[in-house]
């Protein structure tokens, strides 16, 4: 069975996804947004959490380490930690991130990949510690490693926290569950990032969207809970 998908994000009412950009909300505070949104994470009581690979990048900043010689590596899945009961989840199709342990803020790390990914690489990643899942398309069918996670390491909820266009095809695939908006009293003014993107056609017309609950937080913030079903 695929554990359920919650899309987490905080975003300033203009689309903002950076903070340390935004202008002050009311009370004059920037600094508890995070702890707001951390929060909120806590509350769902997901046991993983998944990002892609230009976020998970930002949080890990490991350099590549290849071991030296000749390597032997399990396919199409490496599971290093099955008893762990947090995990860390990235998305890595090519393969390019790195680890110097295998947690990250005592999450078990599993790295998802596409089947293009050197055998140097998943050494690395075994070498580390790290969990991974490779798939058999050069793309990763995320709906079926979900489902592998959930039976073999027991993730029965997971929070999609980004980026834009991991979110987005999440949500086209109909993979995403409810999405789950922290909404600030502050704007950022500045083009960039979304909370969800999906190439240039958008995703009008792939999904709908309908309210669960409206929250009112601390310092001036809502929490914004959807049902997100894919559209006939």
């Amino acid at each position: 069975m695929r554990p359920q998908v919650i899309c987490l994000m905080m975003t300033s009412p203009d689309g903002g996804l950076h903070p340390s950009r935004w202008t002050k909300s009311p009370d004059g505070t920037r600094s508890d947004w995070s702890a707001l949104y951390e929060k909120i994470h806590t509350e769902h009581q997901g046991n993983a959490w998944m990002v892609g690979r230009v976020t998970m990048a930002e949080i890990s900043k490991a350099a590549p380490h290849p071991p030296a010689g000749k390597v032997n590596v399990a396919r199409p899945h490496h599971f290093a930690r099955p008893g762990a009961s947090s995990f860390a989840i990235a998305l890595d199709a090519s393969g390019k991130l790195h680890f110097s342990k295998d947690e990250l803020y005592g999450d078990h790390v599993v790295v998802l990949l596409g089947s293009d990914v050197t055998d140097s690489h998943l050494a690395e990643l075994a070498g580390d510690g790290v969990s991974y899942v490779v798939s058999d398309q050069k793309e990763i069918d995320v709906g079926a490693t979900l489902e592998l996670l959930g039976k073999e390491l027991g993730i029965t909820r997971v929070l999609l926290e980004g980026g834009a266009s991991v979110n987005g095809s999440l949500m086209a695939a109909g993979l995403v569950d409810e999405l789950s908006l922290v909404v600030a009293p502050a704007l950022e003014a500045k083009r960039g990032d979304r909370i969800v993107a999906f190439g240039d056609e958008g995703l009008a017309g792939a999904v709908e969207l309908s309210l669960i609950s409206c929250e009112a937080l601390s310092h001036g913030a809502v929490h914004l809970r959807y049902a997100v079903r894919k559209s006939n």
